[in-house]
């Protein structure tokens, strides 16, 4: 089965930069993601903001799952284990919120969004980390997406 791209647009992304207020020395809010191509069979949608320069591979930043089908993710989603409209936000950084980027002073990390749409909801608890999640949305992937930014 062949999808097309799920193309992904960041206004809190400019020239490949994060702007400060979606950082972790700026507001820490989430940034609004836009979609192009979502497939007319998408049910849900699925967020992962990782830090690709850490440490850790793939340190995660932000988990939320089973949001509604739109060609716009919100920006500024609040903390909180439900995302008001339907969501959930799952364990990343040990919290359940957006977590910016915020890596030590003086060096530039790269950070990768990825958004999948899924064709169906994830019965999954709060308390579930990426590869759990990940788990879960094997098979049930239609289409994925990602966009980087830099943030020193």
């Amino acid at each position: 089965m062949t999808h097309t791209l799920l193309k992904i647009r960041c206004p809190g992304i400019q020239g490949g930069k994060f702007l400060p207020d979606h950082t972790g020395r700026g507001k820490d809010l989430s940034p609004e993601l836009a979609l192009e191509n979502l497939s007319p069979e998408a049910v849900t949608l699925a967020v992962v903001l990782e830090d690709m320069s850490h440490p850790i591979k793939g340190f995660t930043h932000w988990l939320v799952w089973n949001l509604p089908v739109s060609d716009r993710i919100p920006g500024a989603i609040p903390a909180g284990k439900n995302v008001p409209g339907g969501g959930v936000q799952g364990v990343a950084y040990g919290l359940h919120r957006y977590a910016g980027p915020k890596p030590p002073k003086g060096r530039t990390h790269t950070y990768r969004f990825t958004v999948c749409a899924l064709d169906c909801a994830l019965d999954l608890s709060s308390a579930s980390r990426k590869k759990a999640v990940l788990r879960a949305a094997e098979g049930h992937i239609l289409q994925s997406g990602s966009i980087l930014g830099e943030f020193e």
